[in-house]
């Protein structure tokens, strides 16, 4: 099959790699704020504050998933 990679378009490969590999870089940055909070003793309030400050960026990644689960576009 010409123009595939291991059987697979690169639309697929595309969508494989932005959606595993991000989703790996956002484990890996939830990883950095909970050291972060634990090397600066945080405490309770402060860990929740760095990570609803630090990860709120990255609702819009995980609500772009679930919209597309839910309305199946």
């Amino acid at each position: 099959m010409q123009g595939t990679l291991f059987g697979y378009t690169e639309a697929q490969v595309a969508e494989f790699g932005s959606t595993f590999g991000i989703g790996a870089l956002i484990l890996f940055m939830l990883f950095i704020i909970g050291n972060l909070a634990y090397r600066s003793n945080a405490g309770k309030t402060g860990t929740f504050a760095l990570y609803f400050v630090l990860a709120f960026g990255m609702l819009g990644f995980v609500s772009k998933f679930v919209i597309q689960a839910v309305w199946r576009i």
